[in-house]
């Protein structure tokens, strides 16, 4: 069951729910106008956000922001009446879903092609059902790598990361609530043969990351964090992709090496880390 959770007077935001892949959706809230970050998996998932906001009297939305193209974040952008904004990146990535079915069959050829996941076919089938009416819709007003929206008495400004995640990724910082919504920026790559890190990108997307002065980090498949709890995923990802580069993606030397840093037997979410930092540093040979 999903709840909206009030953080601040300016932002609440919708809890996610694994089985149909659905993410965080938030709204923050302006003296003029607010927006919605994120549009949901589906046009239902997108509508029950609107009626939880409409129950606690909070500001409908006018503006809608996409932190990347990936389906569960994007696909209920066409039961929305509303401004939509996104990276070119993204449009140009949804540009590309326009001509895809959605039936059964499709999903299924395109993850034999390598097109799709079947983490996220399965998903699709268990969030519509067998009817599947599903529009790929376009945002709007697109943007190269910054951008900032004035709601009234409370600023957003929205920055392309990118990352191993997706390319496109882009971050919602709030700045007077100190609020970064990370979207899944910091997560893994998905779309490939072998779920990856790279060392690059991991690197240069915690420093775009550290640019912004919050204090709550929101991520999309999980739920807001302390400052601290942020810090220790940075750290583990810093950590490990240095240990990567350092012994050429050579697995008992990481963890070896980790071990010594740590002082004690690794855990199975930093074995997992180092698994998918040595399968990006095969990707980039």
């Amino acid at each position: 069951m999903q709840t909206l959770v009030k953080i601040s007077k300016r932002f609440w935001y919708q809890t996610p729910v694994s089985e149909t892949d659905r993410p965080i959706l938030g709204v923050v809230i302006g003296d003029k106008r607010s927006l919605m970050i994120d549009a949901g998996n589906s046009e239902e998932h997108a509508k029950y956000f609107l009626r939880e906001l409409e129950k606690n009297n909070i500001l409908q939305p006018s503006i809608v922001v996409l932190t990347h193209w990936h389906w569960d974040h994007t696909f209920g952008l066409s039961g929305l009446d509303m401004i939509s904004i996104a990276s070119s990146r993204t449009k140009k990535e949804l540009e590309k879903q326009v001509p895809f079915e959605w039936n059964d069959a499709a999903l299924d050829e395109r993850v034999k092609a390598g097109v799709e996941i079947e983490f996220c076919a399965n998903a699709i089938k268990k969030e519509y059902g067998r009817e599947r009416n599903i529009t790929i819709t376009l945002p709007e007003i697109t943007f190269e790598t910054k951008m900032e929206i004035d709601l009234g008495g409370v600023t957003c400004q929205l920055q392309h990361v990118g990352g191993d995640h997706a390319q496109d990724s882009v971050i919602v910082y709030v700045k007077e609530e100190k609020i970064l919504f990370l979207g899944d920026a910091i997560y893994a790559n998905l779309y490939s043969s072998k779920r990856n890190h790279t060392v690059k990108r991991t690197l240069q997307l915690l420093d775009n990351i550290d640019q912004f002065d919050a204090e709550i980090y929101i991520l999309s498949h999980w739920k807001p964090v302390s400052q601290e709890e942020y810090q220790q995923e940075a750290n583990l990802l810093r950590r490990v992709a240095r240990l990567t580069e350092r012994f050429a993606g050579k697995n008992e030397e990481i963890v070896k090496a980790y071990q010594a840093i740590v002082k004690r037997d690794l855990n199975e979410d930093e074995l997992e880390v180092i698994e998918y930092f040595i399968n990006g540093y095969e990707v980039e040979r």
